[in-house]
């Protein structure tokens, strides 16, 4: 196990309690969203999982130098790479970038130094003989890669890049002699990028299937729904354990061939097995539930699962795992509520517990009362989401939580894991009010769009038939999330100036469960406001111009010189845009926009060529 796995569990355990509120905390509408996006701390790291896979896919080698932060066991030269960027970025001047072998990079061609900064120097219609690579090479030949303009003649040069990670045998065109050059090649990076792309053949998967890097045959899992069978039953007793880990978590495994992986022999494969699949057959699931080893049997009673929905323990089995610490809290909400059972799970030593048993459907009044005072904070927050609580108590969970949590000292640096971990539960704990998803506010949304509570009025933008004055006030209401999730829930009742005034008024770094929102596009503009947009003083805004088709060249002029990488970065493709323009931003700054501008369809061909000599292609 390498450090990138190491931190994951190490948090996926640490905030345990707070992955489990995979039912109530509000990922944003959509049920895709994944990453930092969702708000969700287990989807984000069951997409960091699959995107790191122990560090060796799909780790852009333009976002390296994040390795040099923290120990997450990127290759070296990744690195190394990254440390001599970070270390040029303070002045600004291209010609301080070193390369991995120290010699020092000159300015790009297109630059050249005026007045103490760099200005761009392109001459229309010719390149410069004498001219050097640009600022951000490695992002410009990944974008150079993806390009669907790029000759086939050219496709092949790029397969001797080994300063990326071969992201061009990614493309969607390859044709099979492509792919068998590739594959005589024997590259990682290129192996890697071939295994991962869903375009791939039948007999090079089953081929890939074989060969002797375990990385390259678990990113073969990472598309198995576009996989043949004979590769799946050739892979699901690898001897490399990313591998069965990746099947067992895979949704387009085949069952028969998924149920061999409950008798593996190890139990981190068993474990990822119980969390990703909850309705396996009940034989797998009681294999499960009663495994040996404590962290199976936690993950497959669970309160938190990777999809939905969530199993039902056989009732034969409830009273041990109600009876075992790992799997109680999972138990609990199947639990039979007898008087017995009852004042146990209420004086549970656990605070999950107790937060799970608040959340009973069967929980009697008094219980509920109790537990609406409890210490733990997490389980106030679960009395305040139930249907059944009475509107004071409501109120009184909400003001004791924000009192509380502003009350609370921070722990001594010596203080053990629990009381660290309750000092989070706390912090958190009115962020989870704001947050909470409420599916029975959904189902009967109208007596709650005016909710003192912005997790009610978001519930209730969720539903699907308000009346219109209902969606209009929600589309205006002083909360993001509620507005957001109202217009997502709604966009065709969404008029013109209620989209544009949304869609200023959004700021994706005011809240952080509000990201989703500036990956989406959601609302539609006509070409006049998008034309309107590109003159407008909002970034945001701006970025939204090159939506417009045909937009004039002298407005995707001016947003190719906009101060914002943003907007830049969505003009880079755009097919009235400058050639000037478009070279420029080949120089530019910023990883992204060179990226892109490497990858837009109207680059020229001679360009193209250009490019590929100064990487040394």
């Amino acid at each position: 196990m390498n450090d990138a796995r190491a931190v994951i569990d190490f948090l996926r355990d640490k905030y345990r309690h707070t992955i489990k509120t995979s039912e109530t905390i509000h990922r944003g509408p959509s049920a895709e969203l994944g990453g930092e996006s969702s708000g969700h701390l287990g989807r984000a790291l069951d997409g960091l999982e699959t995107e790191l896979m122990d560090g060796e896919v799909s780790v852009p080698p333009g976002k390296a130098w994040r390795a040099a932060e923290g120990p997450l066991g990127f290759p070296a030269d990744h690195r190394a790479t990254g440390l001599a960027r970070r270390a040029a970025r303070p002045s600004g001047d291209p010609r301080a970038l070193t390369a991995v072998a120290g010699a020092p990079l000159e300015a790009p061609p297109w630059l050249s130094p005026g007045g103490g900064a760099w200005k761009p120097a392109w001459h229309a219609g010719r390149m410069d003989a004498d001219a050097l690579t640009p600022v951000h090479l490695d992002e410009v030949m990944d974008g150079l890669a993806m390009n669907s303009a790029l000759p086939a003649s050219m496709v092949r040069r790029l397969f001797a890049w080994r300063r990326g990670m071969g992201k061009v045998a990614k493309r969607p065109d390859l044709t099979e002699d492509m792919i068998a050059e590739i594959l005589a090649i024997d590259d990682h990076w290129l192996l890697h990028s071939l295994a991962l792309n869903d375009r791939l053949p039948d007999r090079f998967r089953i081929r890939l299937a074989a060969h002797r890097d375990g990385a390259v045959r678990a990113a073969l899992v990472v598309h198995a729904a576009t996989a043949p069978r004979k590769m799946l039953e050739q892979l699901i007793d690898d001897p490399d354990p990313r591998v069965r880990e990746y099947l067992a978590q895979g949704p387009h495994t085949p069952p028969d061939l998924r149920v061999r992986l409950a008798a593996d022999s190890d139990p981190a494969i068993r474990a990822a097995l119980a969390k990703h699949w909850p309705q396996a057959p009940e034989a797998v699931r009681r294999i499960l539930l009663t495994d040996p080893e404590a962290k199976v049997r936690a993950a497959a009673c669970s309160t938190y699962y990777a999809h939905q929905p969530h199993p039902t323990p056989p009732s034969d089995l409830l009273p041990a795992l109600l009876a075992d610490p790992v799997t109680r809290a999972g138990a609990v909400i199947h639990a039979v509520l007898d008087a017995d059972t009852l004042q146990r799970l209420a004086a549970d030593p656990d605070s999950e517990v107790r937060a799970e048993l608040a959340r009973h459907p069967d929980l009697p009044p008094p219980a509920r009362e109790a537990l609406a005072v409890d210490p733990a904070l997490s389980v106030r927050v679960k009395v305040f989401a139930r249907p059944d609580t009475p509107e004071h108590v409501r109120a009184q969970i909400h003001a004791s939580v924000h009192e509380l949590s502003r009350s609370t000292a921070d722990p001594d640096p010596d203080a053990d894991d629990e009381t660290v971990l309750q000092w989070f539960q706390n912090e958190f704990a009115p962020t989870e009010l704001r947050i909470l998803r409420l599916p029975w506010v959904t189902a009967d949304p109208l007596p709650h769009i005016d909710s003192p509570y912005v997790s009610f009025r978001a519930s209730a933008a969720a539903g699907k038939a308000l009346p219109a004055n209902a969606v209009a006030r929600l589309l205006d209401d002083e909360e993001e999330i509620v507005r957001l999730t109202m217009a997502h829930t709604a966009p065709h009742l969404v008029d013109l100036a209620t989209a544009e005034s949304i869609e200023r008024r959004y700021r994706p770094r005011r809240d952080k469960f509000t990201f989703w929102w500036d990956k989406k596009e959601v609302l539609t503009f006509p070409p006049a406001a998008l034309r309107r947009f590109a003159t407008d003083p909002e970034p945001r805004l701006r970025s939204f111009a090159p939506r417009d088709p045909d937009l004039p060249s002298e407005l995707a002029e001016k947003l190719a010189a906009d101060p914002e990488d943003r907007v830049r970065r969505a003009v880079a493709p755009h097919r009235n845009l400058p050639l000037q323009s478009l070279l420029r931003l080949l120089a530019d700054s910023s990883e992204q926009v060179a990226e892109a501008a490497g990858a837009s369809p109207f680059l020229p061909g001679e360009h193209m060529e250009w490019l590929l000599n100064r990487a040394g292609l």
